[in-house]
């Protein structure tokens, strides 16, 4: 697999506290990649780590086939967009265009503003005037604007209103077909997740849970119901990421690349959501399968 993003045992420490910690993941090329997890899963930190803004304490990671941030040229191979969507208050909208210019060797200013005329935005308006939606736009305008191989978006449309948040997917999809970069996207709103990604990596306790190509993970994840009954009874080949129990009912989600065949379990398929908030709650075994399906303790 050609990856954008290759990290091994890699992991960031604040005094005593490990931000994240074992990660080791290959992101394909090509692809728009999901991150996802509760709040301080250590999403940011590595996102913060792929574009260079920190420094591993431990182990590697290699974006675009390079060390981040080692030189001018790896430098223009990321765009970055970070949760506050940050913009210069003080800037029109064409002052932050021709800093892009300056300051970006492969900017592309005509997409540029064939972008703010489609949103509709005057650019002789300044930044702070803008709604928080029309600060998004703009920062993801001048991300893509620097033509980079890989987009990297930290909580984009954390702080927007569903309108706004559908609009910005919107428009990054296109951008994503018209250009074919590959996207690194952080969101806790995974139902954002589920109309834009084809790859998905989810993080719980500052560690990789599981990731792969989300058709992949969601056809090899069900939810069973049915008499209750010990794990240990399950097939071999049946891992167990999540569990409940009453009295006399047992409900799985579980792993398996067979199919499931015990007549007596109730089998229903798993959205994104489901397989994610499952993950979240539960814990899976030390198992690693397939290159498009990997699960990390």
């Amino acid at each position: 697999m050609n990856a954008v993003v290759a990290a091994h045992g890699l992991g960031k420490q604040y005094r005593r506290r490990w931000a994240l910690r074992d990660c080791t993941l290959e992101i394909p090329t090509g692809r728009v990649t999901g991150l996802v997890g509760p709040n301080g899963a250590g999403k940011t930190t590595l996102l913060n780590l792929a574009v260079g803004i920190l420094s591993p304490t431990v182990g590697t990671i290699e974006v675009c086939g390079g060390r981040p941030a080692a030189s001018s040229a790896q430098l223009a191979k990321v765009g970055f967009v970070a949760q506050d969507t940050p913009t210069y208050a003080g800037l029109t909208i064409a002052d932050h265009l021709r800093l892009g210019a300056h300051l970006n060797p492969r900017w592309d200013q005509a997409a540029a503003r064939r972008r703010i005329d489609r949103l509709g935005l005057d650019q002789r308006q300044k930044a702070g005037r803008l709604s928080g939606g029309q600060r998004a736009q703009l920062a993801l305008t001048l991300g893509l604007a620097k033509r980079p191989e890989l987009l990297v978006l930290d909580e984009p449309v954390a702080s927007l209103d569903p309108l706004a948040r559908r609009e910005f997917l919107q428009v990054l999809m296109e951008a994503v077909a018209e250009e074919e970069i590959s996207v690194l996207l952080s969101s806790h709103v995974v139902s954002d997740l589920e109309r834009v990604c084809d790859h998905a990596v989810v993080l719980v306790d500052s560690q990789v849970r599981v990731a792969g190509d989300v058709d992949r993970l969601l056809a090899t994840h069900h939810r069973l119901s049915g008499p209750r009954r010990d794990p240990d009874s399950l097939p071999a080949d049946q891992h167990v990421v999540w569990a409940s129990h009453t009295d006399r009912q047992s409900t799985y989600v579980v792993r398996t690349e067979s199919r499931v065949l015990d007549p007596s379990w109730s089998t229903t398929p798993l959205g994104l959501e489901d397989l994610v908030l499952a993950y979240m709650e539960g814990s899976a075994p030390a198992v690693q399968s397939s290159p498009e399906l990997e699960v990390i303790p």
